[in-house]
């Protein structure tokens, strides 16, 4: 069935190449966003802040592959990868849900959540200046909320209904 025979607009959503964008998008967008926090706004990731980054590097990879796959008339191997960005996103939500309760004191967090190690110093007057100017990041403080959530309980929640969207688009039955 195509747009003209009655699909309903959630159907053409759920269509796997454009699942798949708007998948790839989504994590793009996410990367952007925790990037700008970090890079413009200046608020520096943690250790858990970092690594709740790789499944959204994992998932544009992949969706970009897939979609470029998609394009050179491959179109039939984008199931099994709607299935993987569920799980991708599944985990995501996972991590995010884990450093918000870190941040809510609901679990302890890594005992090595402190930020990144200094460079190397080359002399002891360095290695001074270094401490000095180093700021430690906890993983235990959340650095900006909005509507009482932080940046990881955003990602939780957001990585949850791409997961969810995902899952829908995989269940899909072909038209």
């Amino acid at each position: 069935m195509n747009a003209s025979s009655g699909q309903t607009p959630l159907e053409r959503l759920l269509a796997a190449p454009l699942s798949v964008g708007l998948l790839t998008l989504a994590s793009a967008s996410l990367l952007a966003g925790a990037w700008y926090f970090q890079l413009v706004l200046g608020l520096l990731p943690c250790k858990l802040c970092l690594e709740q980054r790789w499944p959204h590097y994992i998932a544009l990879v992949l969706g970009l592959v897939a979609l470029a796959a998609s394009l050179a008339g491959h179109a039939s191997r984008l199931r099994p990868v709607l299935a993987l960005l569920t799980l991708i996103f599944a985990v995501s939500a996972l991590m995010g849900a884990y450093h918000a309760g870190v941040e809510w004191r609901w679990f302890a967090g890594p005992s090595d959540c402190g930020g990144a190690a200094p460079a190397a110093a080359g002399s002891m007057q360095d290695f001074m200046r270094q401490l000095q100017t180093t700021r430690v990041v906890s993983c235990t403080e959340a650095a900006w909320r909005f509507l009482g959530l932080s940046l990881a309980g955003w990602n939780a929640i957001i990585s949850l209904g791409l997961a969810g969207f995902a899952a829908l688009a995989v269940t899909r039955r072909p038209s």
